[in-house]
């Protein structure tokens, strides 16, 4: 068993699963305060019972400041797959405050597509996804949209938010009208997915492999059936000093470290 009642956790959550590893420690007896940077990730953690909450952006100085002055045994970094600034200062900042840190790293989905492009960024991306149309449909999420609206100016944008106030005037700021927005929250089936690339009359996809919980797989499915290209921004690559591919793995390393 881990033994709980002396350690403290700095929670780096925001994603479904950081909530749910949330509950999954709180459920052990950890002390558990997590940190998100949204109201919809401090909304996600608010149905957890005991679990302190900061929702205050933290730099790679201010979390330092905290792990310090907290008093926090160890860092669990569950932050999405592609927020790389995130996850590079947690390292840091644990090394700094001398406390362990570990990476709960939610599995990448396998899928057997001949029309599946891989690229390292962003501004590949949308290089990638201007040779096979002008209709193209992203399902990147909203913080890097701006890239897309400057390089593909002779495009035709389909974007597919969260339904968020301060998603939709993001959208609004770029110039990107009504008719390009897609505002729901997930999960989507197969055929919700094929439907809207239908309606939006796209010509290629762009996503990122963000797991079957950030619905990957349905996005894959769907554009196979369609025979749409997919464009697949690859996760960034980051060196952790540990890594842990399930909650029992995190829990696992919490039980070894003294």
């Amino acid at each position: 068993m881990v033994n709980s009642m002396d350690k403290k956790i700095f929670l780096i959550a925001g994603t479904e699963d950081g909530r749910k590893l949330a509950e999954c420690l709180l459920g052990r007896g950890f002390d558990v305060t997590a940190s998100v940077v949204s109201d919809y990730g401090r909304k996600l953690l608010e149905t957890c019972a005991g679990v302190k909450i900061n929702d205050k952006p933290l730099d790679r100085n201010d979390l330092e400041k905290i792990l310090r002055a907290g008093n926090f045994s160890v860092v669990v970094d569950a932050s999405h797959p592609y927020a790389q600034n995130v996850s590079a200062n947690a390292v840091s900042a644990a090394q700094a405050a001398q406390i362990p840190y570990v990476r709960y790293e939610r599995a990448e989905v396998a899928f057997d597509y001949e029309k599946i492009f891989h690229v390292d960024g962003y501004e590949a991306a949308a290089l990638k996804a201007s040779e096979f149309g002008k209709n193209i449909f992203l399902t990147t999420g909203s913080r890097n949209l701006k890239i897309f609206v400057d390089l593909l100016k002779d495009c035709n944008l389909t974007v597919r938010v969260l339904p968020t106030a301060d998603v939709l005037a993001q959208c609004e700021a770029l110039g990107l009208t009504p008719k390009q927005i897609v505002a729901m929250q997930g999960a989507f089936s197969v055929e919700l997915n094929a439907a809207l690339f239908r309606h939006a009359g796209a010509e290629v996809i762009v996503t990122k492999n963000s797991g079957q919980i950030g619905g990957a797989d349905t996005k894959l499915a769907a554009a196979k059936l369609l025979n749409l290209p997919v464009v697949m921004i690859d996760r960034p690559k980051i060196f952790y000093p540990n890594l842990a591919a399930t909650f029992d793995d995190v829990l696992k390393f919490l039980e070894e470290i003294k």
